[in-house]
């Protein structure tokens, strides 16, 4: 038996952040850390940041750490441990990870790609429960995908399946940092959201969205805008930002009618930043779905709002864990 004390710690690894947590068997983060990712130090430094997030997090809690989970953007080698390259993290190739962390904290580690994780979080402890065939997806910075198919996450026959943030829904879109053309998450990401609000504003168009803008120390404004405030400034009725939702609506829509033809899912579990948009974004981009998709499968899904917010990758990956431990 178990002691009560019994925890995996799970990792998330992003381009900004790293958060490290002690998570119990029910999905319960127990502690936490939440560190910059010091990404101009290279793959060298940023392990070291994780040893250092991950004995804060554990801290001198009386824990019996079982595994350790983590979860990485990008395309992830998960029987190898590799991280072979990551749009978040520049520099990394083909990085053996879990060698170097198995020997500092003397337990097996696993690793997952971010957006798999989170669907397997969500899976477990969230929105997933109960359903055997779902699409999970993060509208955030970019576009990530996980896919629970017949129960379990698909992972492709090399582990790098999902990466539907990667389909071409315009072939003479905006070029991609994965050398495509108009791939969706070129035209649907929060990255995308802003690159438009930028260029409309520069051209001259009338908006208060700027004045939403929290000012940064040696940027301009226009560099400080983000989603959060072109949806306030919507909120507020400001036509531009309107307008600029409504037109990224149009372009979720077209990615979601894409993934209910293919995989016919039960359910489409929708997470990430640019999600707290909420109805505003969603229920158009919903309308949009459905006048493209097939019917039959269409009446079928059902959209849902991720459970577990910012947490679902480092729960994903403690779940991970937790899978092969138990």
């Amino acid at each position: 038996m178990m002691n009560l004390n019994s925890v995996v710690l799970g990792i998330d690894l992003g381009g900004t952040k790293i958060l490290s947590a002690a998570v119990d068997r029910q999905g319960k983060v127990l502690c936490r850390d939440l560190t910059p990712t010091p990404v101009a130090s290279g793959h060298p430094g940023v392990i070291e940041a994780i040893k250092e997030s991950a004995g804060r997090a554990i801290g001198h809690k009386p824990f019996d750490t079982k595994a350790v989970g983590l979860a990485a953007a990008g395309l992830v080698e998960s029987a190898g441990g590799i991280v072979h390259t990551s749009p978040n993290l520049p520099g990394w190739t083909d990085v053996s990870i879990t060698q170097e962390l198995a020997r500092t904290f003397g337990k097996p580690v696993f690793i997952i790609n971010d957006a798999h994780a989170a669907a397997i979080g969500e899976l477990k402890y969230g929105a997933g429960r109960g359903c055997r065939h779902f699409i999970f997806i993060t509208l955030s910075t970019g576009i990530g995908g996980g896919l629970v198919l017949d129960g379990k996450i698909y992972e492709g026959f090399s582990g790098f399946g999902g990466e539907i943030g990667h389909m071409v829904i315009d072939d003479d879109g905006p070029e991609c940092a994965c050398g495509n053309r108009g791939c969706w998450e070129m035209l649907a990401s929060g990255k995308a959201l802003e690159r438009e609000a930028r260029r409309r504003i520069a051209s001259g168009e009338p908006t208060s969205i700027l004045s939403y803008c929290r000012p940064e120390p040696e940027r301009a404004q226009i560099d400080c805008l983000n989603a959060k405030t072109i949806h306030t400034a919507a909120v507020n009725g400001d036509i531009l930002a309107l307008e600029l939702i409504k037109r990224h609506a149009y372009y979720v829509g077209v990615g979601l009618a894409n993934i209910v033809n293919i995989f016919n899912p039960e359910r489409v579990i929708i997470g990430g930043g640019l999600s707290n948009i909420g109805d505003l974004l969603l229920k158009p981009a919903i309308e949009e779905a459905a006048r493209r998709a097939f019917k039959q499968p269409f009446k079928g899904v059902r959209f849902m709002k991720a459970e577990l917010g910012a947490d679902a990758g480092v729960i994903g990956a403690a779940a991970l864990a937790w899978n092969h431990v138990m």
